[in-house]
């Protein structure tokens, strides 16, 4: 169950990232929602491997086939099902890591969790290549938001800790030259989101869209509005002091992010996410041999991304999307 989302919307992604084939299953979407599929190819390429220098090799068309839940065009009422066809496979890079876990990745726990029966290619379920369908997903209640007047945009803050694109590039350039990685930040702003969505202490909306947005592999941490920095700061400099605007109660800053007590306050809703350096790199490090118990090496063979804060941008905005329409469709039923 640990690969479903949501509980107005239940979302079940699926696949390996070399199995034959990976996918979606959306339930709950209502009937009548004109998807534009061209749209949603687009969206996907921005997350798709093989696009420039800094992104891994491997080559994937990513473009889903619908298998059920779409009518010329128009959700059905239907679950909807998506597949995409794995078909630039080398599970022979992964061979060594069998019983070599690769630091940083979810080699070991899962052959602990699983017994040594995990699919260990490519880090199997594991993998960022199972964002890919989640971008399916999230691509589609992007689209059914954006009719509703909500927007949702990333954007990288940093890389490496540099903050202009020069910097940004040369530092990844560096780190692909000497087969190492870095990582990132990203901030996604959704705006127009209604006030009133969500629920106080285990349903709140932060609550919703970290969950939705640690299913990203490569996310480490996450800060609602001024996050970590509000802890040096007074209460009167935190404060976000309340106006009217017209007929609508804002706030003079957003300090808050957007929620408050778990529930939007109408405010742009504002977080910003931790990516850390792909743990997959060409240099020499130090690892175990499960099977004979003594320390050991590895370099990690095959394809990967220097940095994959940019492929992540998309699957930020998907997550996102995923929580704060599985939380609109809540207040409707609650109003």
């Amino acid at each position: 169950m640990s690969s479903i989302y949501g509980e107005n919307i239940k979302v079940s992604i699926w696949g390996q990232s070399h199995s034959p084939a990976i996918g979606v299953t959306v339930d709950g979407l209502p009937a009548g929602i004109k998807i534009d599929v061209e749209k949603l190819h687009r969206f996907l390429g921005r997350r798709a491997p093989g696009k420039n220098k800094f992104s891994t090799a491997r080559r994937e068309d990513d473009k889903p086939e619908f298998l059920s839940g779409l009518k010329d065009g128009f959700t059905c009422g239907a679950p909807l099902t998506a597949v995409i066809y794995n078909s630039d496979t080398r599970p022979s890079d992964y061979e060594e890591i069998r019983f070599k876990p690769r630091p940083s990745h979810a080699d070991y726990s899962a052959h602990v969790k699983f017994r040594g029966f995990q699919d260990f290619y490519g880090g199997g379920h594991f993998s960022g290549r199972l964002t890919a369908p989640l971008c399916v997903a999230g691509g589609i209640f992007l689209q059914i938001l954006e009719g509703e007047g909500v927007s949702i945009r990333c954007a990288v803050k940093s890389v490496a800790g540099e903050t202009s694109e020069e910097k940004i590039t040369a530092a990844v350039e560096a780190a692909r030259a000497r087969g190492d990685s870095v990582g990132g930040v990203i901030e996604c702003v959704a705006e127009n989101v209604p006030a009133g969505l969500g629920n106080p202490m285990f349903d709140g909306l932060e609550n919703m869209i970290s969950k939705a947005v640690f299913a990203i592999p490569a996310i480490k941490g996450i800060e609602f509005g001024n996050g970590f920095s509000c802890a040096s700061l007074c209460g009167s400099e935190n404060n976000d002091e309340f106006f009217m605007d017209g007929n609508q109660i804002k706030t003079k800053t957003n300090n808050h992010g957007g929620i408050l007590g778990g529930i939007s306050s109408g405010m742009s809703i504002v977080f910003r996410v931790a990516v850390k350096p792909t743990p997959s790199i060409g240099l020499g490090q130090k690892t175990v041999n499960l099977k004979t118990g003594e320390n050991t090496e590895i370099i990690v063979s095959g394809r990967h991304d220097p940095c994959i804060v940019f492929r992540a941008l998309p699957c930020v905005e998907a997550a996102a999307a995923m929580a704060i329409y599985d939380a609109a469709l809540a207040a409707r039923k609650e109003g």
